[in-house]
């Protein structure tokens, strides 16, 4: 297997720091749909809350982690940032489990800004 070339993995994972905001962003909206404005069973809500958007985004995340975290750990033989992204792929996939509501939203938000952060950190370090 090679390695791509760094602007490819640096693309990744600008990608990965954009999708953990839009991921964060569909949390706090879904969360405001169903618990402020009580309309998440209506149209846009549904589409929102549809569990199928949770599982694609997850295996993008997963998909753009694995390439550029363990890249990145490969080359430089450090797991730091691997682990900081397990741990939020980890995190995300918690919150696919549980029930919508505040405790989905907790964990996911908390899985994209952890891997958001690893992301940011092997921009960072140039891997």
């Amino acid at each position: 297997m090679s390695i791509p070339p760094s602007t490819d993995r640096s693309r990744l994972d600008k990608a990965g720091v954009l999708l953990s905001g839009l991921c964060a962003v569909h949390c706090i909206a879904g969360l405001v749909l169903v618990s402020v404005l009580g309309i998440g069973s209506l149209g846009a809500g549904e589409v929102l809350l549809n569990p199928a958007i949770h599982r694609i985004g997850l295996v993008m995340a997963v998909a753009i982690g694995v390439v550029t975290l363990g890249f990145a750990a490969h080359r430089h033989r450090r797991t730091d940032l691997l682990i900081l992204g397990g741990t939020g792929l980890a995190l995300m996939a918690a919150g696919l489990i549980a029930p919508h509501g505040t405790a989905e939203a907790v964990l996911t938000i908390g899985g994209v800004g952890l891997l958001a952060t690893a992301h940011i950190r092997n921009l960072r370090r140039g891997c």
